[in-house]
């Protein structure tokens, strides 16, 4: 008998739901409604009978919590450590972090170690982290002696048979005042792709046939942790990761049926990169007995990149460079952020401090193609070219000062009101010398109104200055155009600004059915962030990221998260959200209104679990699709114009209980073979001369994928 390693997952999921399941546990008790500072808690027998491995497992339940935790749960691009950067608390406090913050935990702290989740829904100067949302506070059992280990091992086929098998293992654990995590993981990753391109004459003439398949390997390493001690009425964290991966390659075959002059050519590609990436933090507090609260906050991390690869023609069997690309990327911050809080009367409290940042990035491009000169063996053989603006070091500092009024106006009403002077200089070194000042002025006001028990009301203004990329300072690689080899960096661009709007009208059903939310957002834009028009001369037609002047963005967001008792399925949970926006921006390669790129008029998902609790098995599903309207996923650049489509994306999975403490998981990413599409239209010369050269229809996926995962509590 040969053994299939690829159909080992499905056969090792089916054979799972044979095996007898204990009994469920009793469900001692459900959430309990604190309706009089709007906090909703969870203890942990309300979710005994699921049998939750980790955090994340408990939080799969929980009604609207994605509203609780709403956006990205990549933190790498947050401005500074500021009072509203997250949405998870442990133990009432924060995890101060950027890659290894308080969302972080939530897959890593075993679910026997929580003993309550509190939803919180109003502001106030006890809590660490606000913002326009909620906040989740996840609280641990206050034992002597805990400890537990959660470990999960995975294998991951892609859908050209490849598989990829990893893990990663976490102990946490408390002894007295003592608290401790620590993670280890070995994440491997393989994808491959396949894609088609037709290019056709102004005429609707076809020229051109392009055919690609392209594939790469990754394994990263990871190790984290954390450890707190609470002594007193002190509190000192400190949290530690560190990242790395290794030699890791990409290639790319490429086929170019030349119809015009009725020849094939065929291209190979070739890369490999290199990551690393660590970071420190912590935080102390102390409190001074009723006389206010002192913080102290710092972060320090290093993340570089490098890669280098050359493209070559496939001539008589043998590959003939014709193209050679190296990048380095290099950033570093340093944070430190001190406050003060205080009681300034009877339901008030006041927070005052500082935050100082260092923020540095180092570019680094070189680029060897197959002309006349001398070869050098450190551009892979091929003739160095010189890139304008290459070589670059930029470097922010900054400094803010900040005050915080939290004000409980009544039992059922809150208010948050806070300004923050910031000043700032960036500097940029190397090929191309600048520096720049900037002073901003951010003021927020964040209202809550319960107006039943069920029924909140959350009204916000805010100065929002978003963080710079400082990678568009310099030139750098263009993946996405095989015409086109480099893109240029811009030394002035500056902060996008933006005055955010936000109200929300949030009811909870009763017994703890669901959550409905609808939300109305507007943001009035200045500075916005697009492609510019830097060229050297008419000849020499050069883009890059810019600032193209002030703009609009509104939209509706309507969010239902419910249970389906009424259909006879008491522990299945219903998730589903629609956004509605509309953007508006000046373009400036063509000068007339149109929607902002990367703001598309719709999109919707749907999400759905059911746990059969008497079975040990939990499936589910999730489905979503956005708008593929012209506008809103529509790029305008100086030489062409590109239009984005993309399928809706399915996933599914299935889960199984069993020897007490093993969860087996099968889910498939992908179902349907999503493809995401792309019209560019070439220009002779610029787009706004409206002269077309060529018409390029693209579309490509990587196809479904399987993963089957293993994970424990012991």
């Amino acid at each position: 008998m040969i053994f299939n390693r690829a159909r080992f997952p499905l056969a090792a999921a089916a054979l799972l739901l044979a095996f007898p399941l204990p009994a469920a546990a009793e469900r001692v008790s459900g959430p309990e409604d604190a309706t009089d500072d709007s906090t909703i808690v969870y203890p942990a027998s309300h979710f005994a009978e699921f049998l939750p491995v980790s955090v994340n497992d408990m939080l799969n339940r929980i009604p609207g919590i994605n509203l609780a935790i709403r956006g990205n749960w990549s933190r790498g691009n947050r401005r500074g450590l500021g009072a509203g950067a997250g949405e998870v608390l442990i133990n009432g406090q924060r995890v101060t972090g950027k890659r290894s913050g308080g969302r972080d935990q939530l897959d890593r702290i075993a679910a026997d170690q929580v003993d309550y989740i509190e939803i919180i829904r109003s502001t106030s100067g006890d809590i660490e982290v606000r913002g326009g949302g909620q906040v989740v506070n996840v609280v641990l059992l206050d034992a002597l002696s805990t400890s537990s280990t959660t470990m999960e091992v995975r294998t991951d086929r892609s859908h050209d048979g490849e598989i990829d098998t990893g893990g990663q293992l976490s102990r946490s654990g408390q002894r007295g005042d003592l608290n401790y995590l620590v993670h280890l993981e070995a994440n491997p990753s393989h994808e491959a792709s396949q894609s088609s391109e037709f290019s056709y004459g102004p005429e609707g003439d076809l020229r051109e046939i392009r055919y690609q398949d392209s594939a790469s390997d990754e394994l990263e390493y990871q190790v984290s942790g954390n450890i707190g001690y609470r002594f007193d009425d002190q509190v000192l964290q400190l949290n530690g990761l560190y990242e790395t991966r290794g030699d890791s390659p990409w290639w790319r075959n490429r086929s170019i049926q030349d119809l015009v002059n009725d020849q094939t050519r065929l291209q190979r590609e070739d890369s490999t990169s290199r990551r690393y990436s660590w970071e420190v933090s912590g935080d102390y507090e102390r409190d001074f007995a009723g006389a206010g609260t002192y913080r102290l906050l710092f972060l320090v991390t290093d993340r570089e990149y490098k890669s280098a690869g050359n493209r070559s023609d496939i001539v008589d069997g043998r590959r003939v460079p014709n193209r050679f690309l190296a990048n380095l990327g290099r950033d570093r911050e340093r944070i430190a952020r001190t406050s003060y809080s205080f009681d300034v009367a009877e339901q008030q409290g006041l927070e005052i401090g500082i935050e100082g940042a260092q923020t540095i990035r180092d570019n680094g491009l070189r680029m060897g193609l197959d002309i006349a000169g001398t070869p050098s063996p450190e551009y892979g053989g091929l003739v160095p070219v010189e890139v304008d603006n290459s070589e670059s070091q930029v470097e922010e500092m900054r400094y803010e000062g900040f005050a915080v009024h939290n004000w409980r106006l009544n039992p059922r009403m809150s208010l948050e009101s806070s300004l923050v002077m910031e000043t700032s200089t960036i500097a940029q070194s190397g090929d191309v010398v600048n520096s720049r000042g900037f002073d901003f002025f951010r003021p927020k006001v964040d209202y809550r109104f319960d107006i039943t028990p069920s029924l909140q009301l959350r009204a916000r203004i805010e100065k929002d200055v978003q963080q710079l990329s400082f990678s568009d300072f310099s030139a750098s690689t263009d993946y996405g155009d095989d015409d086109q080899n480099t893109q240029a960096g811009n030394p002035e661009i500056r902060q996008e600004q933006s005055w955010r709007y936000e109200l929300n009208l949030e009811m909870r059903l009763p017994d703890n059915l669901g959550v409905v939310n609808s939300q109305f957002w507007y943001r009035d834009l200045e500075d916005v962030i697009g492609r510019v028009d830097v060229s050297p001369s008419p000849d020499d037609l050069r883009s890059a990221r810019g600032n193209i002047g002030d703009g609009k963005r509104y939209g509706l967001n309507l969010d239902l998260s419910a249970k389906l008792g009424m259909l006879g399925l008491p522990n299945a949970l219903l998730t589903t959200g629609l956004r509605l926006s509309d953007s508006e921006i000046t373009d400036p390669f063509l000068g007339q209104k149109r929607r902002q790129p990367g703001n598309g008029r719709w999109s919707t998902n749907i999400g759905f679990r059911n746990d059969l609790v008497e079975q040990g098995l939990t499936y589910g599903m999730f489905f979503a699709q956005s708008s593929n309207d012209g506008g809103g996923r529509t790029e305008i650049d100086i030489i062409d114009i590109e239009q984005r489509t993309e399928d809706p994306w399915l996933m599914a999975f299935v889960e199984k209980k069993a020897f007490d403490n093993f969860t087996f998981r099968l889910e498939s990413r992908n179902i349907n073979d999503a493809q995401d599409c792309r019209k560019r239209t070439r220009f002779v010369g610029a787009t706004a001369d409206g002269v077309v050269e060529e018409i390029e229809h693209y579309c490509g996926g990587s196809g479904m994928e399987l993963a089957f995962r293993v994970s424990a509590t012991f």
